[in-house]
């Protein structure tokens, strides 16, 4: 199952925060577990670094089994024409559409109502994992 991870499931593993880090950190662990079948979008990366301090060992450690989905300008494009308020949450969308993502894996699923491809939460993702074992 091809995935693409939102930025706040990522942080919540980078900034160590706890309501959300067991969850968060399985799904990780699942992608390292698969490499290849997780995806970040490339904006991601920068919002990572803007928002953390040891960001760039982070995202060392992140690429070595989670890809940056291929997108361009067709997909930014794309981004600004789907109905979704959030742009930042368009341009994930897109680059999971562009990733062939099943699932962005986030917290802020209700975002997400509008998106071409399906929101599950980390601990809900988790859940369906288990289920297919």
């Amino acid at each position: 199952m091809r995935v693409l991870l939102d930025t706040d499931v990522l942080l919540d593993v980078a900034l160590k925060r706890n309501k959300f880090l067991l969850a968060s950190q399985e799904v990780l662990r699942w992608a390292e577990g698969e490499p290849g079948q997780a995806s970040v979008a490339w904006h991601t990366l920068s919002n990572i670094a803007y928002l953390t301090v040891s960001h760039r060992e982070f995202i060392r450690q992140l690429l070595k089994f989670v890809e940056v989905a291929d997108v361009g300008t067709k997909e930014a494009r794309q981004a600004v024409d789907l109905p979704m308020s959030d742009f930042e949450d368009a341009l994930q969308a897109a680059a999971a559409l562009a990733f062939g993502a099943s699932f962005v894996v986030t917290r802020n699923v209700d975002d997400y109502r509008k998106s071409p491809v399906p929101a599950i939460s980390p601990p809900d993702f988790l859940a369906r994992l288990n289920k297919s074992q």
